[in-house]
This record gives structure tokens, C-alpha cells and sequence, in this order.
């Protein structure tokens, strides 16, 4: 589904606290780019890697279910066939974000089909530092 630029400058107004599947702290790489361009902004960033820690200097942890606290937006950096279960480990989470971000060129059919009905907004193929910045949300 397609957002128009009101509705997602609304949803992502509500958005403190982004969990970012695929985290690195590679200096050119786009997850890493992204990811401190959102700290920056003063986002609340849980990364999330299975086996690196301390991405960006922050606690990481190895799946969003390992996250003890409420997560508003899962930022999803990775392949769009591991897609799939990353939406089932979001239907896992304790408290369910609001939205199942993918970013720029990842696109699930399956992924969305999965979270459809969870009432978890699903966005495909945009990047959110850019929509963050373009929609006057960042703070």
C-alpha cells in the first residue's frame, strides 16, 4: 500500500524508538550512514545484528525479540528474502511496533502479506533517513 506524504509525515511524528535489522558500523555503508544520520536527528536506535554488539556504541542485540523495551519502528536492512522472517519475528514481539519499515530497494510481497492483518504498517523500498528529512519530521 502506498502512503501519501500526510499519513506517513503522521506516523512517523510518532515514531521515538527504531529497531534497525542489519546494523553495522561500517562508515559507508548505507545501514551505517542511516543509522547515525537518525541518532543525529535524536531517534532512540536499538540495533540489531546476530553477531556483532555494540554497533554505533549501543547495546545490539541478536533479534527484535531480544528488545526489553517498546520499539515503534522496525527499520529492516537486509535482503528482501529474509524479509519474511523478520515480519514473523515482529508478530513475536511482546509489543508490536507500529511499523515494518524495508528500505530503499527491498520490496516483500510475502513480507506484507504476513503482517497484513497485524495492524503494523508495512513500508517498501524507501529510505527513512530521506523521508525523515523530506516529510520535516527529523528533529
Amino acid at each position: 500500500m502506498l502512503y501519501n506524504d500526510k499519513e506517513l509525515a503522521a506516523l512517523l511524528a510518532e515514531v521515538k524508538t527504531v529497531a534497525v535489522i542489519g546494523a553495522v558500523d561500517k562508515p559507508g555503508r548505507p545501514v551505517h550512514d542511516v543509522g547515525r544520520a537518525m541518532i543525529d536527528m535524536g531517534l532512540k536506535i536499538i540495533p540489531v545484528h546476530p553477531v556483532r554488539q555494540n554497533v554505533w556504541g549501543l547495546t545490539t542485540y541478536k533479534s527484535v525479540t531480544d528488545i526489553p523495551e517498546q520499539v515503534d519502528l522496525v527499520d529492516v536492512f537486509r535482503n528482501a528474502q529474509f524479509c519474511p522472517d523478520h515480519a514473523r519475528e515482529v508478530l513475536e514481539m511482546a509489543s508490536p511496533p507500529k511499523c515494518f519499515w524495508m528500505q530503499s530497494g527491498i520490496i516483500s510481497p510475502e513480507a506484507r502479506e504476513i503482517l497484513k492483518d497485524s495492524g503494523i504498517t508495512v513500508i517498501e523500498d524507501r529510505c527513512l533517513k530521506v523521508e525523515l528529512r523530506r516529510l520535516g519530521v527529523a528533529r
